[in-house]
């Protein structure tokens, strides 16, 4: 059975949906089910072809000892809709009000940690980069750390790659174009060297303690349009989270239509001229 005809074939009993989705569910956090059906089977029945299982009794047992096509099934369920310059707005705030705060807790030289995550294929978290570099005059002044992480490996390893086509680009100025990718090759322009490796890249899982905590703490994180995928248990558990990955003073960045407010009273929203934002107030 070819994956087009599994899923148009109604592939799922509502009592095996239910067993996949609270698999994948334990595992990210991310709330799928019936209103979800159509797009988790296809995904499904592309990963039983690609696996050589007929039936979804054999793919569960693979699940089960498998942790590889577990991150597999993943990757093939998560969303990596994004581009350069995403929600600008936040990015100005960034320079004209986060940093200015930060750093006037800090020395010349000292480190300031931005966190994106998740950092989907890369874009927001070279977007960071790229923004420090043309709109901040101290960027220089200070060791700025940026990474992005993300839980889909294969998102990560496209990021690294920082190959990136038109509709990834459309927002960014010609001269930043020119300053910063090479020359176009077969439809793609690749983030040229120095800026690939101003942005470190890490696998971490949102609603996992141990691989957020090893990411360390940071000043500013970024975590856009995430929250949406996840029921009311999963946003409580993802902010604790974040407010563990929050240096004390440090500032949280959701996406236009995410609150905290909603979520947890231990952030202070903040309203900037450009944004809003959550703060982890200091100690």
């Amino acid at each position: 059975m070819s994956a087009g005809e599994a899923a148009s074939s109604g592939l799922l009993s509502a009592e095996e949906l239910q067993r996949l989705c609270d698999l994948i569910y334990r595992r990210t956090g991310i709330a799928y089910g019936e209103p979800k059906r159509a797009y988790v089977e296809r995904r499904l029945a592309e990963r039983m072809t690609a696996t050589g299982q007929g039936g979804f009794a054999g793919y569960m047992a693979l699940l089960r000892t498998s942790a590889a096509e577990v991150e597999q099934l993943i990757n093939s369920l998560t969303v990596n809709e994004t581009y350069f310059y995403r929600e600008e707005h936040q990015l100005g705030c960034l320079v004209h009000d986060l940093l200015p705060e930060i750093v006037r807790r800090r020395g010349a030289g000292d480190l300031v940690r931005i966190w994106s995550m998740p950092c989907s294929t890369g874009e927001e978290a070279y977007s960071i980069a790229l923004w420090l570099l043309e709109n901040w005059p101290l960027v220089d002044a200070y060791h700025v750390e940026i990474i992005g992480s993300d839980i889909d490996s294969r998102a990560l390893a496209d990021a690294l790659r920082a190959d990136y086509g038109e509709r990834a680009l459309a927002r960014l100025p010609p001269s930043v174009l020119t300053d910063y990718f090479e020359p176009a090759r077969g439809g793609t322009r690749r983030l040229i060297r120095d800026l690939r490796e101003s942005v470190s890249f890490t696998q971490a899982n949102l609603i996992e303690a141990e691989s957020m905590a090893m990411q360390g703490r940071f000043d500013v994180i970024f975590c856009r349009n995430v929250l949406i995928y996840f029921d009311e248990a999963s946003r409580r558990q993802a902010a604790g989270r974040l407010w563990d990955a929050l240096n004390p003073g440090g500032f949280l960045c959701l996406g236009h239509s995410e609150s905290m407010a909603r979520i947890s009273d231990r952030f202070a929203m903040r309203r900037f001229a450009e944004a809003v934002i959550y703060q982890r107030p200091l100690d």
